[in-house]
């Protein structure tokens, strides 16, 4: 397994890892419209704009895993990729989704600059198989009831087919009924696999169907998760961000307020400054 920090090209524009700068994956959790997505991405873009911080768009164009059969699950495959290919057009910058079919795969591809595996979905090999054939970059969510070193097995799965632009997210660990906890040692211990680790500080203060027909949350701790998974050693940020998450039509209870996000990036700024070797600090 290489250990050396790798760095990894996401669409035309970005790299991320090694010595790279902090990164963001940030967006609704799913697509609502696509003229709110675009509104949102534009918000987002300028904020990452101004602090010089890359990012990738990222939203569900269909959220297959829903506590409830009535919950929302977006547009739907493939009117929802089509949305997320007009905001990577128009908005000239990359998009992230996650699939859950590998029958999905290769049209999603011709889409996406980043394939997420979401982590119910992190052990399924056919779906990881599929993916990493595309050669594409692809971010797989650490499974809550995996322990990090556990993901060892799922890289070298993505690396049998010659594919490693692989991107690891920690997204809590299962705790009890309807609850998570981030636990600060996946960070460092999925970095030694070698490849960029992401703090999803969203998904890490969900309580899973907290709520009876839909998840619950606590948004108001994201700031403290993604400051603990940065100081940590992670490479970059994910993050649910809504304009209005009372009304988000998907885990609005761990979205954080767009107008929250330049303070908390602010933040993370300063602690991944505080923790690089002088010659690699990000300015």
């Amino acid at each position: 397994m290489n250990t050396e920090p790798k760095e990894i090209n996401i669409g035309e524009k970005i790299k991320i890892g090694g010595s790279q700068p902090l990164f963001l994956f940030g967006g609704p959790c799913v697509l609502e419209s696509e003229d709110h997505a675009i509104s949102l991405a534009t918000q987002i873009f300028a904020v990452c704009q101004t602090l010089d911080i890359p990012y990738v768009f990222k939203a569900s164009y269909d959220k297959a895993n829903r506590s409830s059969l009535d919950s929302y699950r977006g547009p739907g495959y493939p009117g929802g990729l089509q949305v997320l290919d007009n905001i990577k057009n128009k908005l000239g910058i990359p998009v992230l989704s996650d699939v859950h079919e590998t029958a999905q795969v290769e049209k999603a591809a011709q889409v996406l600059d980043v394939i997420q595996i979401p982590a119910f979905l992190c052990r399924q090999t056919d779906l990881l198989i599929e993916a990493a054939r595309t050669g594409k970059p692809i971010n797989i969510k650490k499974g809550q009831f995996l322990a990090p070193h556990d993901m060892k097995n799922i890289v070298k799965k993505i690396l049998s087919q010659g594919n490693d632009n692989i991107i690891l997210t920690e997204r809590g660990t299962s705790f009890g009924y309807n609850n998570l906890v981030f636990d600060v040692r996946s960070i460092p211990i999925m970095k030694d696999l070698g490849f960029p680790v992401v703090i999803d500080a969203s998904h890490s203060v969900q309580k899973p169907g907290g709520e009876g027909a839909y998840s619950g949350g606590e948004s108001e701790f994201i700031p403290h998760i993604a400051a603990a998974g940065i100081a940590a050693g992670a490479d970059g940020v994910f993050l649910e961000i809504h304009d209005d998450p009372p009304k988000a039509l998907s885990d609005g209870l761990n979205s954080l307020h767009i107008n929250n996000l330049r303070d908390v990036l602010s933040s993370l700024l300063r602690i991944k400054k505080a923790i690089l070797p002088e010659e690699n600090q990000q300015e």
